[in-house]
């Protein structure tokens, strides 16, 4: 296998050490704006290059960010070049175009990479998908807030602290956002939600509402009440579509997801047959991201072709109802209709649909910038 990689930042660079000793594959070229002395000839700025080589016949890509990777990924694609990438941002967006471009030209296209890091989740819920129906999937999908929800837990600390903290570990981007905001694992749930029921979410389908406004007196109450706050990807069948959604959830202590350390990952998902499937392990990091970039290319040379799933059809939104922890200072009287009873500055609700609770916290964001809500399960 000839493959081109594309980006020779973090994981780049670890794809291309994981593969050096191989004999089974190499990396004849390296596309990457910046210089980079010892990799010679094998180091290219033009991506037709690539497109023009006979000889390659895989494109890895670790760039990350939608364009130009979208680009390069449609003309490898259509080229026939398989296409193996960690870019879960790109796969959310560009989902039906990139499986239908590789089913048109019979290339493969692989993204394990970009949920779970190096956990080998979309492979297995693949191989699930042949024989059971799944119920359900759900999860811890992002160790950089998971990283933050155990520290506060652990010890008394501030949000803003800790969130310093797992920028100097380089846990969290100079800008936190896609983490902190939820954007990060809402990508990760489409991928999933997609492969596990054979429709097409979009962004737009996915409600989500990350960490930025937890505080520690809000994990002191949690704490004091019997839960641990974790931010919770859930996707499942309803009886009017598929719901799926990101939030802050309150989980009993004895709950597995509880128990996940660090920026650990715990996904799991649920079939008819199979009953619950966990996967755990490391969600990013250079070489667990890196080492199931290279498990793809091993997949094709294997004979893997196609897509994880080649079915991608348009669903109703379902929903889910269930209560709520809402603190806010807005003034509300369909929050006073449910409202059940208090629990530190906050109020516990009636079960309501996880559709109206993100509406009605989308819509108090101008009068209350500071307002925070946790699903309870």
């Amino acid at each position: 296998m000839k493959i081109a990689l594309l980006g020779y930042g973090v994981v780049g660079g670890g794809v291309d050490r994981i593969i050096a000793p191989r004999e089974d594959m190499e990396v004849k070229y390296v596309l990457d704006l910046r210089s980079f002395p010892e990799l010679g000839e094998r180091l290219v700025h033009d991506f037709d290059t690539i497109i023009n080589d006979p000889e390659v016949d895989t494109v890895a890509e670790a760039m990350g960010g939608l364009h130009p990777a979208y680009e390069f990924a449609m003309a490898a694609l259509k080229a026939g070049k398989n296409y193996v990438t960690a870019n879960k941002h790109l796969i959310s967006h560009y989902y039906q175009e990139l499986i239908e471009a590789a089913k048109e030209s019979g290339a493969c296209l692989r993204c394990t990479a970009a949920v779970g890091g190096g956990i080998p989740w979309l492979v297995n819920l693949a191989r699930a998908r042949r024989v059971d129906d799944i119920m359900s999937i759900q999860g811890i999908m992002n160790g950089t807030t998971n990283y933050i929800l155990d520290t506060m837990l652990k010890s008394p600390v501030r949000f803003a602290d800790v969130l310093a903290r797992a920028q100097e570990l380089g846990y969290a981007e100079a800008d936190p956002s896609a983490d902190i905001d939820g954007l990060d694992i809402q990508r990760k749930l489409i991928i999933s939600s997609n492969v596990a029921f054979d429709c097409l979410l979009k962004e737009e389908d996915v409600p989500v509402f990350g960490i930025r406004n937890i505080t520690d007196g809000d994990i002191r109450t949690f704490t004091e009440a019997g839960f641990v706050c974790k931010l919770v990807a859930t996707g499942l069948k309803t009886a009017d579509g598929v719901s799926a959604w990101v939030e802050p959830t309150l989980l009993s202590s004895q709950d597995m997801m509880s128990a996940v350390p660090a920026n650990f990952n715990l996904i799991t998902y649920t079939g008819e047959y199979l009953g619950e499937q966990s996967y755990y392990g490391q969600g990013a990091g250079r070489f667990p991201t890196a080492a199931n970039v290279v498990q793809d290319c091993i997949d094709i040379l294997a004979g893997e072709r196609g897509f994880y799933g080649s079915a991608a059809n348009p669903v109703p939104q379902g929903s889910h109802a269930h209560p709520y922890y809402v603190r806010t200072s807005a003034k509300s009287e369909w929050l006073d209709e449910l409202f059940d009873h208090t629990l530190g500055q906050g109020i516990v609700t009636k079960p309501v649909s996880n559709l109206q609770m993100h509406a009605f916290m989308a819509s108090i964001a101008a009068e209350d910038p500071e307002a925070f809500m946790a699903g309870i399960r």
